[in-house]
């Protein structure tokens, strides 16, 4: 009997999910029937099941997607992170620009001190060469030649008292086989004795600038009197100045070859007088006149 009434009562209970119920909405006054509804229970389950998980849904992208995750906690703001990916991209610019900055000082130090550049750039992660092991021996050759040149009086820049001339202790460059850095017509001529180290080429406007021979910038800046100015260091101590520029096509610290653009040619600076380069050549610390070499 007892399990009887426990199937009977379980049949009982799943029935009532199906048995049918009518909603009806009525006017309070006059009993007149507005809407009616035929519903069972497990419809009404079914739909409020549904609708609670539309909501969620709903809910759940609201958060996900608009500012309203800020006020839940946990969640950091919005904008949070690309505010750190410009900071770190700021970072890395100013700390490579202190290395460029830092690279100046040091070639301008040895410039001024007569000493020959080096290139002090830090070696790319990664590198597997290894310099401890190599052992070079001198030769005999080798030790004359280092005494014939220590024995060399130092290159300098002087002025002798006799003619008031620059005096050129230069070797001979009559070998080196110069880039025209611009095709032009010159229009001030080399002239130490008035101060003008070089001479000024006025060419077509908005005309790249090439470097004379390889070699490393050692500075690439502004002046207000030259305006924008570049430097290079070429072997055998020759340093070649561009000046006066539009615009700088390359930094402090890059590797140069020969006929490589560096420069736009311009008129910036208070001593321009129109657009024009004006260009230097010097040699072991002296200024050398770049008609004798160069053909413009």
């Amino acid at each position: 009997m007892a399990n009887s009434t426990s199937n009977g009562n379980k049949v009982k209970w799943y029935n009532k999910l199906k048995w049918k119920y009518r909603l009806v909405i009525m006017h309070d006054q006059t009993l007149e029937e507005r809407l009616t509804f035929r519903l069972t229970r497990l419809n009404v389950f079914i739909a409020i099941g549904t609708i609670s998980i539309i909501l969620i849904f709903l809910t759940s992208m609201l958060i996900a997607f608009t500012s309203l995750r800020e006020y839940i906690p946990g969640y950091t703001d919005v904008g949070l992170r690309k505010e750190l990916y410009e900071l770190q991209l700021k970072t890395d610019s100013i700390d490579k620009e202190l290395v460029r900055k830092d690279l100046f000082i040091r070639n301008l130090k040895r410039i001024i001190s007569g000493e020959e550049l080096h290139d002090d750039r830090a070696m790319p992660e990664g590198t597997n060469m290894q310099y401890n092991d190599i052992t070079i021996s001198r030769s005999s050759e080798d030790s004359l030649l280092r005494a014939e040149v220590e024995s060399q009086s130092q290159y300098s820049l002087f002025l002798t008292e006799s003619s008031g001339q620059f005096a050129h202790r230069t070797q001979t460059l009559g070998n080196v086989l110069f880039f025209t850095p611009i095709k032009g017509m010159i229009t001030n001529r080399f002239d130490p004795d008035q101060q003008h180290f070089g001479i000024d080429i006025v060419s077509k406007r908005d005309e790249a600038i090439k470097s004379v021979l390889d070699g490393t910038v050692i500075f690439s800046t502004w002046t207000v009197e030259t305006g924008y100015v570049i430097g290079i260091q070429h072997p055998q101590a020759i340093v070649s100045v561009y000046k006066h520029n539009s615009a700088l096509l390359k930094r402090v610290g890059d590797i140069i070859k020969a006929g490589e653009a560096i420069a736009i040619i311009g008129e910036t600076g208070e001593l321009s007088t129109g657009p024009h380069l004006h260009f230097e050549l010097w040699n072991q610390g002296n200024p050398v006149d770049p008609t004798d070499y160069i053909s413009f």
